[in-house]
């Protein structure tokens, strides 16, 4: 391995969900004085992020491309440790960011450890005390907690939950979440709304809900009942446009597609470019969703969100009153999102709540934290007392 550069932040993500919230940061540490910022991609997901790196205006240093059709986590676990490994010793930089509980996080967590890298870990200490759901994301942040040298939590719960597993307080900064930075600029951003459909009903002046739905643990019943539900709702509210940007993996699609596709006020789309995504959701009404992000972001626009999951690794939320636990009951979900409809005092009690998931400035409290750490000591075995 090459002699390690003390000022060189490498940061490494292949999805887009990851690229979203690491491009504060890489601009942050790129417009920073004595910080130096490597951007590698593990090509895992490239046409999803492509658009995120056009928007902000980012361009990968190294990219891994291990991308093909239909591997599984192993193999997306092992090409990204093995690709990544001769760009650490070409590079040596001082530390390894990593953002969130993705396959990619974890294996290139894993690749900076085994070469006495230190490990940054944002968005740490997300947990529901459940190692399968999600699957296989909370089992991938709990691992990379125990190697990660920094942890970068974006509340005060996430860090004391990395307390309660032993981690050194000295080793953990409250920074907010990059993703509220990110979703900012993406709003404030000028330009159309791509999509034809979405451009359309977000200059309209129809009543607009937006509905996600993808994740593993749903598939099976689950699903069945929330599809149901949307059902039965769009029916009932028929001066309501519902829109769903529909998951690309099949097996989702087959779960919304035969109960909402006959449906005149439910816009089943494609998925959404983020950009288009942040304008929409600061034009509609409320949130149906069971992404982890969109929890964090909605709030920050002033929309209340309900949550399709049993669970959360984000109840700040909750106990804020921002987003609301509904699981996959189809009589909760009916009745909770018509209450939100059509109950402006009910709306706004959600839609008015403090976000407990930062103010937008995630991105240069992370910058702080790493010079902090820089200054008393980077090593793997984190910072000195």
């Amino acid at each position: 391995m090459t002699s390690t550069d003390s000022s060189l932040m490498m940061v490494v993500y292949g999805t887009r969900p990851e690229a979203i919230k690491c491009a504060p940061i890489i601009h942050a540490l790129r417009g920073s004085v004595g910080l130096r910022c490597c951007v590698v991609l593990t090509g895992q997901h490239p046409d999803m992020v492509q658009p995120i790196h056009d928007g902000f205006g980012i361009r990968e240093d190294e990219n891994l491309d291990i991308f093909s059709h239909g591997q599984s986590l192993a193999q997306i676990a092992g090409k990204t440790m093995t690709r990544l490994t001769p760009v650490l010793r070409q590079h040596g930089p001082a530390a390894v960011l990593v953002q969130g509980d993705t396959t990619s996080a974890l294996a290139a967590g894993l690749a900076a450890f085994y070469e006495g890298v230190p490990v940054v870990h944002i968005e740490a200490g997300l947990r529901t005390e459940s190692i399968t759901s999600p699957f296989p994301e909370e089992g991938n942040r709990r691992l990379l907690s125990h190697i990660a040298t920094l942890h970068l939590a974006a509340t005060a719960g996430n860090r004391d939950n990395l307390l309660r597993e032993g981690i050194a307080q000295s080793n953990i900064f409250v920074t907010g979440n990059p993703v509220i930075d990110a979703l900012h600029l993406a709003v404030a951003t000028p330009g159309p709304v791509k999509d034809p459909v979405v451009a359309d009903l977000v200059s309209s002046d129809r009543t607009l809900v937006l509905v996600t739905s993808h994740r593993r643990e749903s598939w099976g019943e689950p699903m069945r009942d929330i599809a149901q539900a949307l059902r039965r709702l769009a029916l009932q509210e028929v001066e309501t446009t519902f829109i769903f940007p529909l998951h690309a993996n099949p097996v989702v699609r087959d779960y919304y597609v035969p109960v909402l596709a006959d449906v005149a006020n439910v816009a089943l789309v494609e998925p959404l470019e983020y950009f288009d995504l942040a304008k929409l959701m600061a034009r509609v009404k409320i949130v149906l969703t069971d992404s982890g992000g969109i929890q964090e972001e909605a709030p920050a626009l002033g929309k209340p969100v309900l949550v399709l999951r049993q669970d959360t690794e984000r109840p700040e939320g909750v106990v804020a009153g921002t987003a609301e636990l509904v699981g996959h009951d189809p009589d909760l979900i009916v009745r909770r999102a018509t209450e939100l409809l059509h109950d402006p005092a009910e709306w706004s009690r959600m839609a008015h709540a403090v976000n407990p998931y930062g103010d937008g400035h995630a991105a240069q409290l992370t910058i702080a934290a790493l010079r902090t750490w820089l200054a008393s000591g980077a090593t793997v075995e984190g910072l000195t007392s």
